[in-house]
C-alpha cells in the first residue's frame, strides 16, 4: 500500500483545498502504532576479559558465572542490573572479514560487515546498518538519522571518526557538540512558515549549486584529494537530505519537552561523565520527540586516537584507553575492567532515560533496539566481540538472557533487528540467516 503524506490534501474548484482525515494509508505513527527506533553505540579497543589465571573472572565483561538460572552480571556490568528484563548479552559474534583485516578498522566495519575496501576498485565500505534504517524510517521523521562521535567527521582511513556508512559505503561525518545538535534538532523559528520554506529551497540551491560545482573540480584531483571530496559531497548529501526533511516539518510542531537538564557547554574535553549524559540525554529527547529513528554514536575511537583516549586518565585510572586495552597483567586487565564498569554507567543513564519517556504504547525503550558493542573482544581480537542488546520488547525482543551459540555472524544479529523492525530485507552484507531461538525468537 502507498504511504500517503500526512498533510495530503483535496484540491477542489477555484484551487480551494481540503485536509485529508487520518488515514491507515498516512503511516503507523498516525493511526496509534508506536514508532520502531534503533540505537547504535560502538566502544573501541574492546572489553576487559581477564585471563583465568588472574582470578578475577568476576570483572570480565560477559557473565562468567550463573544463580538460580539466571547469568550473574561482572563488577564491570553491574549498572546495568536494574535492566536485566530488558537487556541480552549476546557472546561469539564475528565478522567474517574481521580476522582479514588491520584489527584497528574495526569499528569501520562494525555497522557494515566490510572491510574498509572492498576488492572492486573504487569502492568503500558496504552500507552501515543504521543507514539502511533511516532509509526505511526517514518519510516518518524530521530527520533521517543522527550521526555523533567522540572527535566530530569521520576521521581518516583506517582510524575513523564515524561508524555510519552512506548506502554508497561512504563514512558519515559525525556530530559530537552538544549546542550545534541541540539547534539542529530542537531549535524553534520564529519566522513565518512562508519564510522558513523560501530560506530552506534557496540553501538546497545552494547545496545543489555547490555540489555540481565540486564534481566538476573533481575530476581535476589526484586519488587522495579525491577521496577528501567523497567525503564531502558525502556530507553535502547529508545536508541535504535534512534540509529536505526539515521542508516537509515546518507546518508540525515539535513534542513540548523539559531541556532544562541540559548542559550545552559540555564538551569532550571537560569531565567525561558530563559529556557523556548531555549526549545521551540528546539522543533520548530526540527519540521521544520522534526526530529521528536511527541513532548511531561512537564512543571512542581505535588505537589511541582522539580525546576519548585520555578519558581514563580524568578518571583515575593508570594508563590511556588504548593502553589499558594492551594490558596482559592482573592489574593492568583490572584497571580495563574499571574503564568499562564507568561505560556501564553511562549507558545505564541512557537506558534509565529511555524508559522514562512514554510512547503510546510502552516506554521509548521498549519501542527502540539498543546495540551496544565493540569490534574487538581484547587487544584488538577480532572473535567473540563484546555485544549487547537491550529494548524493543514491543517488536518481539525477550530479554535477560547471556546468549551465544558457537561462533555466529553478526550480519546475522542485524539482519534479524531488521525483520524486527519491520524490514523485510533477505540479507545483509554477509548473512546466512536470522537468529532463530534467540532473543528475536523467530525473526
Amino acid at each position: 500500500m502507498p504511504t500517503l503524506d500526512r498533510r495530503a490534501f483535496l484540491k477542489g474548484l477555484g484551487g480551494a483545498t481540503l485536509a485529508l482525515p487520518v488515514l491507515d494509508a498516512m503511516g503507523a505513527e498516525i493511526t496509534g502504532k508506536a514508532p520502531r527506533r534503533f540505537c547504535a553505540m560502538y566502544t573501541a579497543n574492546g572489553m576487559s576479559m581477564p585471563k583465568e589465571e588472574h582470578g578475577i573472572a568476576d570483572w570480565h565483561w560477559f557473565p562468567t558465572a550463573e544463580k538460580d538460572g539466571q547469568f550473574v552480571f561482572g563488577k564491570s556490568t553491574e549498572p546495568l542490573a536494574p535492566f536485566r528484563r530488558q537487556l541480552s548479552f549476546m557472546g561469539g559474534f564475528h565478522h567474517p572479514s574481521g580476522p582479514k583485516a588491520d584489527p584497528h578498522t574495526c569499528s569501520d566495519m562494525w555497522l557494515t560487515g566490510a572491510p574498509l575496501h572492498n576488492p572492486k576498485p573504487g569502492t568503500y565500505n558496504t552500507a552501515g546498518l543504521d543507514q539502511v534504517i533511516a532509509q526505511h524510517t526517514k518519510q516518518h521523521c524530521r530527520q533521517p538519522s543522527l550521526v555523533l562521535s567522540i572527535d566530530a567527521g569521520t576521521g581518516f582511513l583506517s582510524r575513523t571518526g564515524t561508524i555510519s556508512y552512506s548506502l554508497e559505503g561512504r563514512p558519515i561525518p559525525a556530530e559530537n557538540n552538544p549546542r550545534r545538535i541541540f539547534d539542529r534538532l530542537f531549535r524553534g523559528d520564529n519566522t513565518s512558515a512562508k519564510s522558513q520554506r523560501e530560506y530552506l529551497r534557496h540553501r538546497i540551491k545552494l547545496v545543489d549549486a555547490v555540489a555540481e560545482s565540486a564534481k566538476s573540480f573533481d575530476t581535476q584531483l589526484g586519488k587522495s584529494d579525491r577521496e577528501r571530496m567523497d567525503q564531502y559531497l558525502t556530507s553535502l548529501n547529508e545536508v541535504e537530505s535534512r534540509l529536505i526533511a526539515s521542508e516537509k516539518w515546518i507546518d508540525i510542531p515539535l513534542k513540548k519537552q523539559d531541556y532544562s537538564h541540559l548542559n550545552l557547554d559540555a564538551t569532550s574535553e571537560g569531565e567525561p561523565a558530563e559529556y557523556y549524559r548531555n549526549m545521551f540525554d540528546l539522543i533520548a529527547l530526540a527519540f521521544d520527540a520522534d526526530i529521528t529513528r536511527s541513532v548511531a554514536f561512537m564512543l571512542n575511537r581505535e588505537d589511541g586516537m582522539g580525546i576519548s583516549d585520555t578519558f581514563p586518565l580524568k578518571l583515575g585510572l593508570a594508563k590511556t584507553h588504548h593502553n589499558l586495552s594492551h594490558a596482559t597483567d592482573k592489574e593492568g586487565q583490572l584497571n580495563f575492567a574499571k574503564y568499562d564498569l564507568f561505560l556501564s554507567r553511562q549507558v545505564a543513564q541512557f537506558l534509565g532515560r529511555l524508559n522514562e519517556y512514554k510512547d503510546r504504547e510502552g516506554s521509548v525503550l521498549d519501542n527502540t533496539i539498543v546495540l551496544f558493542g565493540s569490534g574487538a573482544s581484547t587487544t584488538h581480537n577480532p572473535r567473540n566481540v563484546p555485544t549487547l542488546v537491550a529494548g524493543g520488547a514491543n517488536m518481539g525482543l525477550k530479554h535477560g538472557v547471556y546468549w551465544r551459540n558457537g561462533e555466529s555472524r553478526l550480519s546475522n544479529l542485524y539482519l534479524s533487528i531488521l525483520h524486527s523492525m519491520g524490514i523485510a530485507q533477505e540479507s545483509f552484507a554477509d548473512s546466512t540467516g536470522t537468529l532463530t531461538g534467540s532473543i528475536f525468537g523467530r525473526a
